[in-house]
């Protein structure tokens, strides 16, 4: 058996490691008994690498197939669940951070435990105890990582401690085991053992693949070796080039020497491997580009099969992946996508959905996301916080909710939830509650009164959770979370157990995610709501849910882990490696809040940039398959993005080697990427050109209006349009579902307080400071009644506070003056000859002293100039115009003295307006002039006529379709029969 002599071989970048794998297999088992493959022991580093193993031995004919292990599996796996481990050090890490609150800021709990249960097992897979920990000297460093080392060394101390309970610790003490025997000659292996595509990335494993690769009959098979690195490189891959894509084999290649093939020819495109080998060198050695880079010869020919697009945006991206998978499906060749980023490979899919394409995806569809999970994230999010409009929506309009009655009840909840939702948006309260539930249920029919009983009784157990903030025992919280989401998945007299909550594979997923905390739930400490959300993500984020529809045989979408021994296999076809930018591939390392990276040096760990050499193996590794794809996007949602090092190495080399037709291999690479950048283009564009609106000018039949407020001719002159939308149409915006304190709200409780004063005012004289006493009693009981959001409870009332001396002194001298004698009462005049009044209910008409009447309003805001009330702002000349023509009962017909605006912000000042003699009568007349057009049909209702800013928005800019047109366009009036 001189095959097995040598003990380490490779597969080069690019192979079909699966396929390539059996080849040599069988080959050097050729000759033997059938019976002797049975006696062939094959490691691999995960399931999905033994499957495509065992699949590429299947398809190579009828054969005894050899025992197929996983490394991982030595030692039996944990004797101690991860998750009660988790638990335990998390109680541990709270009463660390009770006594210590600055030990570890910006992280729960549940977060922490999970980052220190990896240290843990790093240690573990490394042969570190908790010894390992005092190598490291805390006077180096700054006092947060000392305060985090002391506890650390408690917390290894406990957790290290035999017996070993960890898969980790159990595979160390394993392989160990293994080595000291095999190496004494003891309990040998009857056949080969051979251990297929590890990188050897952990101690532990590495250790194994060295006692494997001394038996007489023992195999390691190295994955996406890189041959081409000159020997003066490999020597210098220390514990400091972690970030390499080859620094994992440095440690075999010094005591094994470098590694047999192990079968001939196994790399699809050997040229383009020498190229990337060249592009990744260490940093300090970039310079052998210089040196190396005229001895690679023509560059054409190793990117013939590489193609690269570079996109503007991550959604072109999509599109152009989506449209290669296309074409790929059609020519009847497989395709294999790559990514990290999740959010695109959905992207992706979601564009494949237009031509019925189901990739299969290895990652499957996250727990939290699926319909059961995403419904028990939403029940956690009721712990400790306030009950909205739009967080009771969200629940209502679950896809689980209420389903334990079946789909007829179903629809019915769905009808009654969109009428509540009309009724919340357009009256509240901002925090729903069983009250209001019941009185809605009063106005209602039968249909509607069982239905909103029983979601006020929910509403009775939901609205006190938000005081539910204090830590609480993890089985109590699973308890309440099991029992409210039962409650709200069955509806009414519903059964939970037949609804969508626990239904499916994924409910069925949930169910027990929820299980397996409750049955470790006393190892853990109490917890706050936050903390208790953020472990029920981690563990439904664990769990994912395969698709339960039949995927398209040709289309492959793999993480880049599969692409060390996967993505590169034969049925893997064209390979897309898409996201290829910085935190994306390879993504951003998490912080570390335990060590720092000369802490971990110290301590014999490796350091973070571990996990970036990792994801540039799998790069190298599905860069060297037979045809090759890459894709990126210029930019994200949030700004211009920064192309992977890996990508950026390879650009540059090839621009640097125009002697090797570098810039021209770059630039074909770039123009067949442009050529699906173009296609997405064409596919972006409708089928059908549409030609744009219009600027509208609808004429309705006359008369169009029957009555109009004052405050409406503002908009009557700015944009028209709007108030045929809301006057003729019937067309008025929806309240939002989250009623926020903004500028309209301030403003009504402002005017509510200043009308509670002006109701409060004695018959007789007050000083100001009295007067300012009443003001602010009056604002807090107004704010206490009407608002409900604290924060702007606070601001306002500050706001009040702010301006009362200089609002009192004003209102003092006011007092003396006149009388407020009109407080938002309505009134209405009718246009003489005309079928339309004008109403109005002004804010304060005070009648002065000498009989005349003085208008005023109130302004939370910054009030109108001189100009604005002359031309456009026309709300107190109007009412100053019905004051004169008796209008109001109680002033009848009276001389207006003048207009002021009184601030209800800024510094509290009233402003007077110009008011010349026969400016309100002026100001009616040009109204009634104006109005006169539109009620008889002889000026069409524009859209936008005169903005006062271009960037100003109306209501109503969708419906006129706003952005087709714009201002520059002359309207053409469309009038409209009664038909």
């Amino acid at each position: 058996m001189t095959d097995w002599q040598n003990g380490l071989f490779a597969l080069p970048c690019g192979a079909d490691f699966a396929g390539a794998f059996a080849e040599g297999l069988i080959a050097r088992m050729r000759g033997r008994p059938p019976q002797d493959m049975a006696k062939v022991t094959v490691y691999a580093n995960s399931g999905q690498s033994l499957l495509g193993l065992r699949e590429a031995l299947v398809w190579r004919g009828p054969m005894i197939l050899p025992q197929l292990r996983l490394i991982s599996d030595l030692g039996g796996g944990s004797a101690t669940a991860p998750l009660a481990r988790r638990l335990e050090l998390g109680r541990l890490i709270d009463a660390a951070l009770r006594a210590q609150p600055d030990l570890a800021q910006g992280q729960s709990v549940p977060e922490l435990a999970a980052s220190l249960a990896g240290l843990m097992a790093e240690m573990q897979l490394e042969g570190l105890d908790a010894e390992a920990l005092d190598r490291i000297d805390a006077g180096d460093h700054a006092q947060h990582w000392g305060r985090a080392l002391a506890f650390l060394k408690i917390a290894a101390g406990y957790y290290l401690a035999d017996p070993p309970q960890d898969r980790e610790s159990r595979q160390r003490a394993e392989a160990e085991k293994l080595a000291e025997a095999w190496a004494r000659g003891e309990n040998l292996p009857e056949g080969p053992v051979v251990v297929a595509g590890s990188t050897g990335s952990h101690g532990a494993t590495q250790d194994f693949m060295r006692a494997v690769a001394q038996l007489p009959m023992g195999a390691v098979v190295l994955p996406g070796f890189d041959p081409h690195m000159p020997q003066d490189v490999w020597d210098g891959l220390d514990a400091r080039a972690e970030d390499h894509p080859q620094a994992r084999f440095a440690p075999l290649l010094a005591e094994f020497g470098q590694p047999t093939a192990w079968i001939a020819g196994a790399a699809p495109d050997p040229t383009r491997n020498r190229l990337i080998s060249l592009a990744l060198r260490p940093a300090p050695v970039t310079d052998q580009w210089i040196k190396e880079g005229p001895r690679l010869g023509s560059l054409l020919p190793a990117t013939r099969n590489l193609t690269l697009i570079e996109a503007e945006q991550p959604g072109v991206e999509a599109e152009a992946v989506a449209l290669i998978i296309r074409e790929a499906v059609e020519r009847n060749h497989p395709v294999t996508l790559i990514a990290a980023d999740r959010m695109l490979t959905r992207r992706v899919q979601s564009a494949l959905d237009r031509w019925q394409i189901i990739p299969d995806d290895s990652a499957g569809q996250p727990l939290p996301l699926t319909a059961p999970g995403l419904f028990l994230r939403h029940v956690a999010d009721l712990f400790g916080a306030e009950l909205m409009i739009d967080t009771l929506l969200v629940l209502l309009k679950h896809p689980v909710m209420a389903t334990g009655l079946g789909s007829d009840y179903r629809r019915e909840h769905l009808r009654q939830t969109r009428d509540l939702e009309l009724q919340l948006r357009a009256r509240g309260p901002a925090f729903p509650n069983g009250e209001a539930l019941r009185e809605w249920a009063d106005k209602g029919d039968e249909r509607r009164k069982p239905w909103a009983l029983w979601l006020a009784g929910i509403l009775d157990r939901i609205v006190p959770l938000a005081h539910d903030r204090a830590p609480r025992p993890l089985g109590q919280r699973l308890a309440d979370l099991r029992h409210l989401a039962g409650v709200l998945a069955s509806g009414p007299d519903g059964d939970a157990d037949a609804s969508e909550l626990w239904a499916k594979a994924s409910g069925g997923l949930a169910r027990n995610v929820l299980e397996h905390l409750a049955t470790h739930a006393h190892l853990g400490h109490d917890l706050r709501p936050s903390e208790f959300r953020d472990l029920l993500y981690d563990e439904l984020q664990g769990q994912a849910v395969r698709q339960d529809v039949a995927s398209h045989p040709l289309v492959r979408f793999r993480g880049p882990r599969e692409a060390r021994t996967e993505a590169v296999s034969q049925s893997a076809g064209l390979v897309i490696l898409a996201g290829l930018n910085e935190g994306g591939w390879p993504q951003s390392l998490p912080p570390d809040p335990w060590l720092s990276r000369p802490m971990r040096l110290s301590a014999g760990l490796t350091l973070p940039e571990r996990r970036v050499g990792l994801s540039a193996h799998d790069f190298q590794q599905a860069v060297g398959a037979a045809e090759v794809i890459m894709t990126r996007a210029h930019r994200d949602a949030e700004a211009e993005t920064i192309p992977s090092r890996w990508l950026n190495r390879l650009v540059n080399l090839l621009g640097g080697l125009p002697d090797q037709d570098g810039p021209a291999a770059l630039k074909q690479m770039r123009e067949r990427g442009q050529r699906w950048l173009d296609l997405a283009e064409v596919q972006a564009q409708p089928r059908h050109q549409l030609a744009p609106a219009k600027r509208p000018s609808p004429i309705p039949p006359a008369p169009a209006l029957k009555q109009m407020s004052v405050t409406e001719v503002r908009t009557l002159i700015r944009d028209p349009y709007a108030i045929y939308a809301r006057r003729v149409l019937g067309l008025r915006m929806l309240d939002p579902l989250r009623p926020q304190a903004d500028a309209a709200e301030r403003g009504t409780t402002l005017h509510e307080i200043m009308d509670g004063f002006l109701a409060s005012l004695p018959d007789h004289p007050e000083l100001p400071e009295v007067m300012k006493t009443r003001l602010l009693e009056i604002t807090d009981r107004v704010l206490s009644e009407n608002v409900p959001w604290p924060s702007a409870r606070l601001f306002w009332q500050a706001r009040i506070a702010g301006i009362a001396d200089c609002l009192m002194a004003d209102e003092a001298l006011r007092l003396t003056q006149g009388k407020p004698t009109v407080v938002e009462s309505f009134a209405q005049l009718n246009v003489p000859g005309m079928d339309f009044r004008l109403i109005a209910k002004p804010d304060r008409l005070d009648l002065l002293t000498d009989g005349r009447v003085h208008v005023y309003d109130y302004k939370s805001g910054k009030p109108p100039t001189d100009a604005q009330v002359a031309n456009f702002d026309k709300q107190l000349p109007l009412e100053a115009a019905m004051v004169e023509q008796g209008a109001f009962d109680r002033l009848g017909r009276a001389e207006v003295e003048g207009i002021s605006y009184i601030q209800l912000g800024g510094e509290g000042k009233t402003e007077t307006r110009s008011f010349g003699p026969g400016f309100a009568q002026e100001t009616w007349a040009g109204f009634v002039d104006l109005i006169g057009l539109y009620l008889r049909g002889e000026r069409g209702f524009t859209a936008r006529l005169a903005m006062e800013r271009s960037d100003h928005a109306s209501d109503y800019d969708h419906l006129s379709r706003h952005g087709e047109w714009d201002t520059t366009r002359a309207a053409d009036p469309e009038r409209f029969s009664d038909g």
